[in-house]
């Protein structure tokens, strides 16, 4: 499944779908240029149990290691994924 990823200043959303009908999104916030904040994971219920949301998180770690960021998952989604991936902890803000 294609993942897109738009940005306008320092909000930006990962997300599966049209522009102005995703079906998945994972919405960010950026406060510093190294730092993304994940606030809201939401899937459609016609996606749920394609793990659409583990793909959106998967999605936000690779871009933050491309970008050389850190991301401080404040979504309980998002949270709990980080918990369960020890791989993603390079990402992890502290």
């Amino acid at each position: 499944m294609l993942v897109h990823h738009t940005q306008k200043g320092n909000k930006g959303v990962f997300y599966v779908g049209e522009d102005d009908a995703p079906l998945a999104e994972l919405v960010y916030t950026k406060p510093a240029f190294d730092k993304m904040i994940l606030e809201h994971t939401e899937v459609a219920e016609e996606l749920k149990g394609q793990n659409i949301g583990y793909l959106l998180v998967e999605t936000a770690v690779e871009y933050a290691r491309t970008h050389q960021m850190k991301i401080l998952p404040l979504c309980p989604f998002a949270n709990a994924v980080f918990k369960k991936k020890p791989d993603y902890q390079d990402v992890l803000m502290a």
